[in-house]
């Protein structure tokens, strides 16, 4: 019998932009494919054309990023328990905080015996966090976790609290490196350069910089945004053009804020790209000031291309980035940082010899996060789920679980369905 698999989030698009190993697992294994989200939020790009393919049936949900939105998400938690029920769902795998948070919840209250699976891309709780995030995410995630079979986290510091809580009986604990690095579309391909930087608009002489992340607060553009009006002021200011490829909520703003500082031209925004393996080619170095990240998969795709990052020091660009060897840890609040990597991208270029060999680094560092090594994970943890009911349960799971417990470790809006193909 094809087991049910509901798949939940908070943004539509983020089952497509990261999720599509757990798709691809799940059609190998003859699973049917249910999606739950809100398909008014629209952060990241929705492919009509990949739910058609995979036959997934998509299910809009109320739900909101905010967990004050309380009215909207208790909403969400009935639709999602009256999907469990009416689409008698086996699996359900969670993303997000909110969708953590209601995904786990409509499960254990939806009285079928249904394997859990939440993904945390990044605790809202972390070192440095603000108190608040502690007082809120911290208390909820322990709780949760004893609703959850299997937990999965995505760099070590997250591991490290997960262990401190208790899962359901017999549950596991998991760690995968990110979605994964698809190694043959982002790959260093010097033949493209020129062209790739004429597409970028960047002059003759100039250095290109760049941030590909969605535009909102976390994301901390403003930081460069600082630095640049600041250092444009002084004599020795570098010919530079910064593009930054995403959208999001803060896209007005940011263009505002650039506007203001009279940074029009040397700052370009481009919106959301989906040549990113192409245009990374042209990139000399790629900027990821943000303050949290679970892991960071936009700064592996540009080292994996050979683009050095300058990236803020915090528990997710702590796992790949070598501060010197393949790029540089700066502090997420202050603008030196950034400016000393910049200065020094720009040192090394006239040397040629310095830079080839960052860039070297960094193309081995994002092997080790390839998206080979994080399906293969996730087939080990999709293995080691039981068939859906107790007599199904055999000493081969038991092997797989045992096995995947030892080598699971990183590297270094209305309720109602939308049919996309047949079910």
């Amino acid at each position: 019998m094809r087991r049910k698999v509901l798949i939940v989030t908070t943004v539509s698009g983020f089952l497509y932009q990261f999720e599509k190993n757990a798709v691809e697992i799940w059609k190998e294994k003859g699973a049917s494919l249910h999606y739950a989200s809100n398909f008014q939020i629209k952060a990241y790009e929705f492919e009509a054309e990949f739910f058609e393919k995979n036959e997934i049936v998509c299910h809009p949900l109320t739900i909101e990023k905010s967990p004050y939105r309380i009215g909207r998400n208790m909403q969400a938690l009935k639709e999602l328990i009256r999907i469990i029920r009416e689409e008698k769902i086996d699996i359900v795998h969670c993303h997000n905080p909110m969708g953590g948070v209601l995904g786990r919840l409509a499960a254990h209250l939806s009285g079928r015996e249904v394997h859990v699976i939440y993904t945390a891309h990044g605790f809202h709780f972390y070192k440095g966090a603000p108190l608040k995030n502690w007082l809120l995410y911290y208390p909820a995630e322990k709780f949760l976790a004893k609703c959850t079979d299997t937990l999965i986290t995505i760099n070590q510091e997250d591991k490290n609290i997960a262990e401190t809580f208790h899962l359901k009986k017999n549950g596991q604990l998991a760690a995968i490196p990110g979605v994964g690095v698809d190694l043959k579309k982002y790959c260093p391909k010097q033949e493209q350069r020129e062209a790739a930087r004429e597409v970028l608009g960047v002059g003759s002489g100039e250095l290109c910089l760049m941030t590909a992340a969605l535009l909102d607060k976390n994301k901390n553009h403003r930081v460069i945004f600082k630095l640049l009006e600041q250092w444009r002021k002084e004599k020795d200011f570098p010919q530079i053009k910064y593009v930054i490829c995403g959208a999001g909520p803060y896209e007005s703003k940011l263009k505002r804020e650039v506007k203001r500082r009279g940074l029009d031209d040397i700052v370009c925004f481009l919106g959301f790209r989906r040549d990113l393996p192409f245009v990374l080619q042209g990139v000399d170095l790629f900027l990821f000031p943000s303050k949290r990240e679970g892991l960071g998969m936009a700064a592996l795709e540009a080292m994996a291309c050979a683009v050095p990052v300058a990236a803020a020091e915090n528990r997710g660009t702590r796992e790949y980035v070598r501060h010197g060897e393949n790029g540089f840890l700066c502090d997420p609040g202050k603008t030196e940082g950034f400016r000393a990597a910049i200065e020094e991208i720009e040192r090394k270029a006239k040397r040629g010899n310095e830079l080839s060999a960052m860039k070297e680094a960094a193309v081995r560092t994002a092997s080790a996060f390839s998206a080979e090594q994080s399906k293969s994970k996730m087939e080990m943890i999709y293995k080691s789920i039981g068939k859906g009911s107790k007599e199904h349960e055999s000493k081969e799971s038991q092997c797989d679980h045992e096995c995947l417990q030892s080598k699971a470790v990183f590297p270094a809006g209305d309720g109602g369905q939308i049919y996309f193909g047949t079910e």
